[in-house]
């Protein structure tokens, strides 16, 4: 899943592309390089940011999901948004799916709205929300706390008769740099839920605060974790560079065939 920020403050990329023919390039690129999903975001979600409303939000992600799904027909398009209004309205312009750090925490009617869409749905483990979700955050236990947590939530969705659904640990999302190794390293157990793990670590702050680097330099620190994700059994990583990515993806399931053979 590649990342394509529209944000102007984007912890990494904000504001980067400003333009829609830069927008038109960059998604191109990812494409080329092997995305099989775009991953479209037209609010910060770093830590501190506050909510946006749809409204904003719309204003912003529309016109660009209308360019770019006229503009590469056959690409898979997510929208990244806790707002219900706004993901209806991106499925109805060509959205395939919704990806939503809050899991409907965020907006009471998201579950619903998803329910009546039918499309694959990210639900995230997030404890709070951006503007606090990094003052202090404790756990007892964070792998049976998140276990609770999607238990709920998939719960929940089945009820409702939502079935394609996607879980996302949250790395950073109210994690401590500590809580975030310690959920990778149990990053395994998720699949008792025998549905998709998606991570999301590209150029994340628990790289930065380990090898004294900022986001700029940290796409190295980026392939050592996806890989150590990819043994973990995870199906799909979430990044901002692509190439980097796919040949990790690729020597990983070299290994994998290896081992098996």
């Amino acid at each position: 899943m590649g990342i394509m920020n529209i944000t102007p403050d984007s912890f990494y990329d904000g504001g980067k592309y400003q333009t829609m023919s830069h927008i038109i390039d960059h998604v191109g690129r990812m494409l080329e390089e092997g995305a099989s999903i775009i991953d479209i975001g037209a609010v910060s979600t770093r830590p501190g940011a506050s909510l946006v409303p749809a409204r904003e939000e719309l204003s912003r992600l529309l016109p660009v999901l209308k360019t770019l799904a006229r503009e590469f027909p056959d690409a898979i398009w997510s929208v990244d948004t806790y707002n219900g209004e706004t993901a209806k309205a991106a499925c109805h312009e060509g959205a395939h799916m919704i990806n939503d750090i809050s899991a409907g925490s965020f907006d009471p009617e998201m579950f619903g709205t998803i329910a009546g869409l039918q499309v694959p749905y990210v639900i995230m483990h997030i404890k709070g929300q951006p503007a606090n979700m990094q003052d202090k955050p404790a756990y007892e236990d964070i792998l049976l706390e998140l276990i609770s947590y999607f238990s709920e939530k998939i719960e929940r969705l089945r009820s409702l008769g939502v079935h394609d659904i996607i879980i996302d640990p949250g790395f950073g999302f109210g994690k401590s740099v500590e809580h975030n190794y310690e959920l990778l390293r149990q990053l395994g157990f998720l699949q008792v839920f025998e549905l998709p793990v998606m991570v999301g670590l590209s150029r994340k702050s628990m790289i930065n605060r380990v090898l004294n680097t900022s986001p700029e330099q940290a796409l190295n620190g980026t392939t050592v974790l996806n890989t150590l994700a990819l043994t973990k059994g995870v199906s799909i990583l979430r990044v901002h560079d692509v190439k980097q990515a796919m040949e990790a993806i690729k020597i990983v399931m070299a290994y994998n065939n290896s081992v098996v053979g």
